[in-house]
């Protein structure tokens, strides 16, 4: 859920909720309440305005003791001169919070319990409508309803019966009924805040806090942990946006580590194939300026020496050279159209020349047409060409070494493959032959030297050309190294 949506939701349950529960909440307390006045007071059920006029209910309370002692004033007034006859019609009121208070003339002549009402507080004789039940209320410091009957005795005196009911006592029911209401209401405002606290905490602070543990532990240079993201809201967005970040961030720090790490292996191997060369330079020079070399012939063979020498440490610096611009994908290209006959003709020419020097035999064999024309960098396509061809003398290990150069035509493309009888290359190193640094001689002698790229910058350069390099080999019978080009095709334009 969006965190717009969330949040108008939450402002609704903030509103509505509280107000929908305490309403039915309300309506359910005035239903059981009606019905105990109901069962309590004898008056009729669903009538509201009971709740809202106590003194309504305290007429109605003692309606019927009323009707009654209106009966008996008529019909037989001197019982209220009986004490037996008082003292039970005030032991009914008790139980309904009320008592009876009789007058003769102006004296008291009962009151049925302590009361701080004088004669004086007490309405006077005539002053009620006997057709009615409903009472005086005197608003002091009892707060009563005062229900009067006027009468008289059968000597002539004039005679009052007054039913005292106190308010305070007579409606428990209502007043619990407020405290259940606001106690309720309290609740219901506790439970929907507990209820949007834990939703928002679930939804927006929970996440918060992972982002906060994923800021430490990449501050602390720890990666090694995951970032769940769960829904579509924009918390969650930005979570999944953390663990892309988290993910980049650890393999950029992995590609800088494997780069640091072929880098000081790239030292290691360009120091350890130099070293071969420099000595035997420094060897060779100082036997020429000892003396050593005492003949013309042998003068020839230390200098012819030492260029070979520096030959072999130029070519590795031309190699270190060439990674560095790989490395930063700044190879110079100098893209052109080439005749692939005539190119690779010349190209075997000389390859052979240094090939016989060697003692190393060649095959050469052409089946692609003479207008066959490919585009390439001609100086970049003959490294390629003569890596590999170096790479198989370096592993020759054979008294007849031989090589094959095979050039096919194969649909869009034309296929180069170069294939030597050398020692082979191991099933289990095949994958990585063309990984920068791989070696797959762990000897590191002189004879198999070299900086572990060769391999790796022919796969760029062929890649960069748009085309595709691979190989087999068999372990002592040889390897075959495969490379295509897409050829060179006119773009016809209708006219």
């Amino acid at each position: 859920m969006k965190l717009k949506t969330r949040l108008t939701v939450s402002f609704c349950i903030i509103i509505f909720v509280p107000i929908l529960l305490a309403v039915f909440v309300v309506i359910a307390f005035q239903r059981y309440q009606i019905k105990a006045i109901e069962t309590t007071y004898g008056i009729e059920a669903g009538n509201y305005a009971y709740l809202t006029n106590p003194v309504q209910i305290l007429n109605r309370y003692t309606r019927k003791n009323y009707q009654f002692l209106l009966k008996e004033s008529t019909v037989n007034p001197d019982r209220f001169l009986e004490r037996p006859f008082l003292e039970e019609m005030n032991r009914e009121l008790q139980e309904k919070y009320s008592y009876l208070i009789v007058r003769k003339e102006e004296d008291i002549f009962y009151m049925g319990e302590e009361s701080a009402l004088s004669a004086e507080d007490l309405p006077g004789y005539g002053d009620d409508d006997p057709d009615a039940d409903l009472g005086t209320y005197v608003d002091g410091d009892e707060q009563i309803i005062i229900k009067q009957i006027n009468f008289k005795f059968s000597d002539g005196d004039r005679g009052s019966v007054f039913i005292v009911t106190t308010s305070y006592e007579v409606l428990p029911e209502v007043q619990r009924l407020l405290l259940d209401i606001c106690i309720s209401v309290l609740l219901i405002l506790l439970l929907t805040a507990a209820m949007l606290i834990i939703w928002i905490y679930r939804g927006i602070i929970r996440p918060i806090k992972k982002l906060e543990l994923a800021t430490v532990n990449i501050q602390q240079g720890n990666l090694d942990f995951t970032i769940e993201s769960e829904g579509n809201d924009e918390i969650s967005e930005l979570c999944a946006s953390f663990e892309e970040m988290r993910r980049r961030l650890k393999e950029s720090s992995e590609q800088q580590m494997a780069s640091e790490r072929e880098n000081k292996e790239l030292i290691s191997n360009i120091a350890h194939d130099l070293k071969t060369p420099i000595t035997a330079v420094k060897g060779y020079s100082e036997g020429l300026l000892d003396g050593v070399a005492d003949t013309p012939k042998k003068q020839e063979k230390y200098l012819r020496t030492i260029n070979s020498k520096a030959n072999e440490m130029d070519a590795l610096l031309n190699e270190l050279t060439l990674y560095a611009k790989i490395d930063t994908n700044r190879i110079p290209y100098n893209f052109n159209k080439i005749n692939v006959a005539e190119y690779f003709n010349d190209c075997i020419e000389e390859i052979g020349m240094d090939l016989e020097t060697k003692q190393i035999g060649l095959a050469y064999f052409n089946y692609v047409d003479n207008d066959v024309l490919i585009i390439a960098d001609p100086e970049q396509l003959k490294r390629v060409v003569n890596n590999i061809v170096g790479n198989s003398v370096k592993y020759m290990a054979k008294r007849q070494g031989l090589i094959n150069i095979r050039i096919k035509d194969v649909g869009d493309f034309i296929q180069v493959e170069i294939e030597d009888n050398g020692r082979g290359i191991a099933a289990k190193d095949l994958p990585y032959v063309f990984e920068r640094f791989y070696r797959a001689d762990a000897s590191r002698n002189s004879a198999t030297g070299g900086s572990g790229i060769g391999l790796s910058i022919v796969k760029k350069i062929i890649e960069d050309h748009g085309g595709k390099i691979w190989a087999t080999s068999k372990e002592s019978v040889g390897t075959v190294m495969y490379f295509v080009i897409r050829k060179y095709q006119e773009v016809m334009q209708d006219e």
